[in-house]
């Protein structure tokens, strides 16, 4: 038996540094991101942008929708272009058009070979040129380059008004006419789209061929391609990568853990009785099922838009719910209903773990539950008048849809957020508070629960550090301490911790041995996962160091997932380890479920995109979609339904239990997923990738290529996978539903089941 002392100061020290380490890239981030201009003049003078209009615009485009319609440096969803790839590509035809008729007085396409290199080597020359003046704060641009930023410029300004030449594409990047209505913010839009795709091209200071965004995209015409720190750092984390695996199977294969006991005779959780804060916590499960439902329906109508624009079989859906709502619910609900579920759990173990109910614990658990309730229902129906009614950028930043993709909310709702979330700690630390201070085995475990907690509460204070002006590298350098660290971090400790807890107290596993491997595996996961945040990182706007430390690390995140097909063996042998264990089949099924998705779809799918040579033609890609659905709802999803059904077991009528239902929904589900996935998410995102690859990112998200035979035939083969997928989440309503009207008297003798309610803390 490992010395869990020792490991607690291992994890408290991993804990202090990493996070240290985190906080000076943040300030590097700040002090090397890309310069935002006070103006950007023409060598005659002329003004093309003035103070303050590039920190507009990124209002203007966020609460246009921002990263829900298109991306800006590869984050954001890949049906309309990514505009700071467009704009480049844009810009660079422009340019070399009008000099093609200055000099030679014919189109590019039909100049001679050696004319046609010449322009191109120009052409580079004059985009990477770093012009930025420190001293005056302005950009200065030749005035023939001035002249195709007007160009572009005006197609930009043309494209979120009303211009009805561009309605077509405007069909085919899902966006409705006059998305800006004012003049000004369309203006103002257009200099931050120059500016994040200058940012793009132009070289450092002191620096050769390297761009503030280290050459993202892939641009052949202007010199962007992979410089070769990104070559270099990408072989370095594949080789770690394999070592450290081998190391993790020889420690693995020389430890001597101590084997499972002997399981009961009987279930220990028999005679569970739930206490009134427990039974509480039955209807935020349901809501859970209910923004399921939501989430999925959103995610259907979301995909057909990619063939159909804004409309869904005909209809003209788009008119009430354009692309950006349904997409911003489909992803927001998606870490909304797994984070529900997760707290719920908590609330529900804590008094049965402890063996005491606090006072007033019931009436916290209804008042943080409707709470929790105003929060979705509030901030998803202002988010969605705000995009409807163009309410402005005030509006969409504090109280409607911020534009950033999974953290959309208003600010307003963001604050009101971390307030439930803190009294939700207060309530679970308020509960575990006796079992914290009994000595016991399982202190470890439940300690771990409650610091985990803690985190989510604390961490989630994340989401506020950005304000409306706050240089967009920063923005996502904060927007990824959230999404990665919150929901893929502390989250997943949380989680983790729980599953050890309940199987200990099921007499499945030492409650000595889990108190030191759910030590061990959160020391193994935050070492690669804290700094392999970064690996978001790697081309928005950061110093190369970024591109360093991510890819190192981010490849540790790989290696706690190389074990995780043993521990799924270990669950399913545990499945199997008494008669009675069949009670708990089927949320045992959707824990080893977690495993075989952490493999494929964090580990497979996720170190496919994680070096930086792989991400830099692959972010903005459907295969980022593929990661994305394996990842979140394969692991984080399925953990939050084994949860839910663990906890509905012990909070139901035991005779409207339906194992053939849960079996059906535990299959469709996952079935459906793999469907959804391999036949259509990953050949999409593969065939982008040989187009970014071959062409440059501009193409890969062109609407022509979008929208080709072949990419919309990947779209179509969705529909199976989504089919099956809606099935299960139907079924799993059905069965919720069931358990509520079915109102029989339990019958011990004959179900034999986990869920008796009698009168014994766990």
């Amino acid at each position: 038996m490992h010395n869990t002392r020792k490991l607690w100061i291992w994890l408290a020290l991993i804990c202090v540094l990493s996070f240290a380490a985190l906080g000076w890239v943040g300030r590097e981030i700040f002090v090397h991101a890309p310069p935002i201009p006070t103006q950007v003049v023409s060598s005659d003078g002329q003004v093309l942008f003035s103070t303050g209009q590039v920190q507009r615009g990124q209002q203007s485009w966020l609460s246009a929708g921002g990263q829900q319609l298109g991306s800006v440096w590869g984050h954001g969803s890949y049906l309309a272009p990514d505009w700071s790839a467009d704009w480049l590509h844009r810009e660079a035809l422009a340019l070399r058009a009008i000099w093609a008729q200055r000099y030679f007085g014919a189109a590019y396409e039909h100049l001679q070979p050696s004319q046609q290199a010449q322009l191109d080597a120009q052409l580079k020359t004059e985009l990477r040129r770093n012009t930025y003046d420190a001293a005056s704060g302005s950009i200065s641009l030749s005035a023939d380059r001035a002249a195709a930023v007007a160009q572009v410029a005006k197609h930009y300004a043309d494209l979120f008004g009303g211009e009805p030449a561009l309605d077509a594409l405007r069909e085919q990047y899902a966006m409705p006419a006059n998305i800006l209505r004012d003049a000004a913010d369309r203006q103002d839009l257009t200099a931050f789209f120059f500016w994040s795709a200058w940012s793009a091209v132009t070289d450092r200071p002191g620096e050769s061929n390297l761009s503030y965004t280290s050459n993202w995209p892939h641009e052949p015409l202007v010199g962007n391609t992979p410089t070769t720190g990104t070559g270099i750092w990408s072989i370095a984390s594949v080789i770690l990568m394999l070592g450290a695996i081998a190391a993790m199977i020889f420690f693995h294969s020389t430890s001597h853990e101590a084997g499972d006991p002997s399981p009961p005779k009987a279930d220990p959780l028999f005679k569970l009785k739930a206490t009134p804060s427990m039974l509480a916590t039955r209807k935020y499960f349901y809501v859970v099922i209910a923004l399921i439902l939501a989430q999925v329906g959103m995610g259907v109508i979301t995909a057909h838009y990619a063939v159909e624009g804004t409309s869904f079989f005909g209809i003209a859906l788009g008119d009430i719910l354009p692309f950006t709502v349904s997409r911003t619910i489909h992803t927001q609900f998606a870490v909304l209903w797994i984070a529900t579920a997760w707290l719920a759990t908590g609330l529900y173990i804590a008094p049965a773990i402890s063996g005491s109910e606090p006072k007033y614990q019931r009436l916290g658990v209804d008042l943080l539950f409707y709470a929790l309730l105003i929060i979705v229902a509030g901030s998803t129906v202002t988010g969605w008048l705000g995009s409807l009614q163009n309410m402005g950028n005030d509006y969409s930043f504090w109280i409607g849809n911020q534009g950033l993709e999974y953290t959309s909310m208003g600010r307003v709702w963001q604050i009101l957020l971390f307030a439930g979330l803190l009294i939700w700690v207060t309530l679970l630390g308020r509960a575990l508070m006796p079992a914290l201070r009994k000595p016991s085995e399982s202190r470890g475990l439940i300690a771990m629960v409650f610091l985990a907690a803690l985190c989510i509460g604390g961490f989630y204070a994340t989401s506020l550090a950005w304000g409306q002006k706050t240089h967009y590298a920063m923005v996502e350098y904060w927007r990824w301490w959230l999404v990665h660290l919150w929901v893929e971090g502390f989250f997943e400790v949380f989680a983790t911790a729980v599953i050890a807890l309940l199987f200990t107290r099921l007499g499945l596993i030492r409650a000595a041995t889990a108190n030191s491997a759910i030590i061990l595996e959160t020391i193994v996961f935050l070492f690669g996962g804290i700094l392999g945040t970064l690996h978001h990182l790697y081309f928005t706007g950061t110093p190369t160091s970024v591109i360093a430390i991510g890819a190192m690390f981010s490849a540790l995140e790989v290696v706690p997932l190389a074990m995780i097909g043993v521990e799924a063996w270990r669950n399913y042998q545990r499945s199997k380890a008494a008669p009675w264990v069949q009670a708990y089949k089927w949320p045992i099924l959707c824990f080893i479920a977690v495993g075989f998705w952490n493999i494929v779809g964090a580990g497979l799918l996720g170190f496919t995109l994680n070096t930086p040579i792989a991400l830099y033609y692959m972010q903005g890609m459907n295969m980022t979609a593929a990661h994305g659905h394996a990842a979140l709802f394969g692991v984080y999803g399925m953990l939050g339904i084994g949860l839910l059904l663990f906890c509905l077991r012990g909070l139901s009528n035991r005779t409207a239990w339906s194992d053939k239902l849960v079996g059906l929904t535990f299959w469709s589900l996952n079935v459906g997923l793999a469907m959804m996935v391999f036949m259509s998410l990953v050949p999409a995102g593969i065939y982008q990738a040989w187009a970014s690859l071959s062409e440059g990112v501009w193409f890969a998200r062109s609407p022509g290529f979008v929208h080709s035979a072949w990419m919309e035939t990947f779209v179509w083969l969705r529909v199976p996978g989504d089919i099956v997928f809606a099935v299960g989440t139907l079924l799993l309503a059905l069965f919720a539903v069931r358990l509520l009207i079915v109102r029989r008297d339990p019958d011990p003798a004959a179900i034999g089941s986990a869920d008796a309610l009698a009168g014994k803390t766990i």
